[in-house]
């Protein structure tokens, strides 16, 4: 049937059909592979985010309510908002992780599971802790047999013929505990009663049993707190699954990884947020200044019409058309900077970076209201030193912080691997008091004799005058420790590949290190120079509209000159976004991009006793004194921490220019020049801007 669903070529084209009422074929019958079923909802929905309305688009451009945000309150939002971290090149892509794999999408709940795991590779601190938890058990049994004897020398005397009839019990309790150096401790007692019809007997119903203490401590392979702290105890180690990672330090050193990878994804979404701020910054600019052309393109237009009508020259019919075409080009290009699509290529429009920024910041596609940035970008030229942020760098990088974790947690592995490239050398020792008794409570007799004696099993046992102990080694070696030799080779191997991976990472580092002060410095001097560039722009833009309407210049050199204008004019923000967003660049490079933003990670809130001691260190840091010492006279002071390096500082320089806080589209080129500084006549420098040097030309 599924193959006749699927192509024709099986199946009989002229096959009469054959109709059923009911289902063809019963239910039992029928395959549920090829059954879909839709999965149940879940009881309970955690989801924060209401209904949205409708999207905006170019077709229908509602009068929304302004939101002024800042950009600390955007990167508040994305924090809050989102459980899940996210980036900005998965939406719209059809590999976009969140929707194949989310079991791999970086979450708030990521270190906790780590750090909960029991699963041999996975496993957690409280896992690895609860190898040398004592482990209390107990074991009861209760019996009755009876048989026919057939020799009275097996039987104990009973005559053949007889039946043997025994009641028997046995109870256990133990108590076993795994040391932090490796040893092994147990204390049981055990008790077991027989009672039974066989003759030549003290006591025909008898308890016997015992109180064992034994202690097991490897003295070689498995010896020490060191390796059980790093793999485990050996009495717990399954030979080529549980491996060397499963103690408490390296589970510890796997969680603060799985931090750092969190800390990681915190970073990148708030790199995102940040650099759509600064794009929809931009894209309300560009809306701007595409807006201004389209007002001057349709002036011109109306000009070109009121020379045709009175006749003038420059009011023909081609000098109409094509100021009508550009006009028509203008309006073309607003429309783009206003609905973009999102994720499409080209140039986006507002629409679609704010619908962007409300989905990293976690909020619904529309609420009623359109976000504004509120902030204006900075100007002021950052000259960062070059020493101060490579340190930085190397010592801040999440990834590189991570990769030194790697590489503690595989020197730890190594020295457990070198221990047990070891014979087996084990002490084995025990000590036990035995007891014996016809009760298990009932008081001894008075007469004396021995059977009054040995009444009270528990009074027998606990006197201590039936003891016995073993002491012993055991010792095994395989010949050629292969295995224990290959293990420590390839920890070796994998250490030194994780050395060699850190330093290329701190060579990848310095060179994005370096291409951000390359592209600070590059998109500093731009924005000098799409400065000057637009101001000239708009000169020429002026007089070229002047002497049309003097008839001096064609229409041709207007156009022109206007198309000039806006190029520039969009050139020069774009410039002064991206000096913003190399400026949140270098501070990603460095590692300081949550510092810089003034967000923190916190594990879990602390316990009293550790804030006692966290003050109590501080105290004596202040002071140059140990911590633990409670005799400052005769002990020796400790050095002093030096404080961590933090992110440069910036340079400040005077202010180029002072953008517009209000964007609207009736605003025209006129109304933002005269928000700029007036500049100087014979340098065409912006008061209070350095002055800028000729150009030269210098050939080596």
């Amino acid at each position: 049937m599924l193959a006749c669903a699927l192509g024709p070529q099986g199946c009989s084209v002229g096959e009469k059909r054959i109709h059923y009422l009911g289902d063809p074929e019963p239910e039992e019958v029928v395959d549920p592979q090829f059954k879909i079923v839709t999965p149940p909802e879940p009881e309970e929905t955690t989801s924060a985010y209401g209904p949205a309305l409708k999207p905006r688009t170019i077709a229908d451009r509602q009068r929304d309510e302004i939101w002024d945000l800042s950009l600390v309150e955007a990167i508040h939002l994305a924090l809050i908002n989102n459980r899940v971290a996210r980036t900005r090149n998965d939406f719209l892509s059809p590999g976009n992780q969140l929707l194949l794999s989310p079991d791999s999408i970086t979450s708030i709940y990521d270190p906790a599971i780590r750090d909960t795991g029991f699963l041999f590779g996975t496993r957690g601190v409280e896992s690895a802790l609860s190898v040398f938890d004592p482990i209390l058990s107990t074991n009861l049994n209760f019996g009755s047999n009876s048989t026919l004897q057939n020799n009275p020398i097996t039987s104990g005397g009973i005559p053949p013929g007889t039946p043997l009839n025994q009641d028997t019990s046995q109870g256990v309790i133990s108590l076993t505990k795994n040391m932090a150096y490796g040893a092994t401790a147990g204390l049981a007692q055990t008790w077991t009663y027989n009672s039974s019809n066989q003759p030549f007997q003290l006591f025909n119903s008898l308890f016997t049993g015992n109180v064992q203490f034994t202690y097991n401590q490897p003295l070689l392979a498995g010896a020490g707190t060191d390796f059980a702290r790093i793999s485990g105890p050996i009495a717990n180690s399954i030979q080529g699954v549980s491996g060397l990672n499963q103690g408490v330090v390296i589970a510890r050193i796997n969680t603060d990884m799985s931090l750092i990878d969190f800390e990681t994804q915190v970073r990148n979404m708030v790199h995102d947020v940040e650099d759509l701020y600064w794009e929809l910054y931009l894209s309300y600019q560009n809306y701007h200044s595409l807006v201004s052309a389209q007002n001057a393109a349709r002036k011109l237009w109306e000009t070109v019409n009121a020379k045709a009508g009175s006749g003038l020259p420059g009011g023909g019919r081609a000098e109409e058309a094509q100021a009508r075409e550009a006009y028509f080009e203008s309006r073309a290009r607003v429309e783009a900077a206003l609905a973009g699509p999102a994720g499409r290529g080209g140039e986006q429009g507002i629409y679609g970076v704010e619908l962007q920024l409300r989905r990293i910041c976690g909020l619904p596609t529309n609420d009623g209201r359109i976000i504004r940035p509120a902030d204006e970008p900075s100007i002021a030229q950052m000259v960062p030193n070059w020493d101060m942020s490579l340190a930085t760098a190397f010592t801040r990088r999440q990834e590189l912080r991570k990769q030194k974790w790697n590489i503690k947690s595989l020197e730890l592995q190594l020295q457990a691997a070198n221990n047990l490239n070891r014979p087996q050398l084990n002490l084995v020792s025990n000590y036990e008091i035995n007891g014996f008794g016809r009760r298990l409570f009932a008081p001894n007799g008075t007469t004396g004799t021995v059977a009054d004696t040995l009444q009270n099993y528990t009074a027998n046992l606990y006197s201590g005058q039936q003891t016995g102990w073993n002491v012993g080694v055991q010792f095994a070696v395989p010949l050629g420790l292969r295995n224990a030799h290959a293990q420590v080779r390839n920890t070796e191997l994998r250490l030194t590949k994780a050395k060699s991976t850190l330093d290329t990472q701190e060579l990848e580092v310095s060179h994005e290190l370096g291409a951000t002060f390359q592209a600070v410095a590059y998109w500093y001097q731009n924005m000098q120079t799409n400065y000057n560039r637009r101001q000239a722009a708009a000169d020429n833009f002026d007089a070229a509209r002047n002497d049309y309407d003097v008839q001096r210049k064609p229409l041709d050199l207007v156009l022109q000159a206007q198309n000039r204008l806006t190029i520039a004019e969009v050139s020069f923000y774009r410039s002064v976004v991206e000096y913003n967003k190399t400026l949140a660049e270098l501070q990603l490079r460095q590692g300081t991009l949550l510092e810089y933003n003034h967000v923190h990670m916190a594990e879990r809130d602390w316990d009293p006793e550790a804030k006692l001691g966290a003050s109590r260190i501080a105290r004596a840091r202040s002071q140059a004194l140990d911590a633990f010492s409670f005799d400052p006279v005769h002990h020796e002071p400790a050095a002093m921490v030096p404080r961590q390096a933090g992110p440069p500082p910036f340079q400040d320089a005077p202010d180029l220019l002072e953008l517009p806080n209000e964007l609207t589209p009736s605003a025209d080129v006129s109304r933002v020049e005269r928000r700029l500084p007036p500049r100087d006549a014979e340098t065409g420098s912006a008061a209070g801007e350095p002055k800028l040097p000729a150009a030269t030309s210098t050939q080596q």
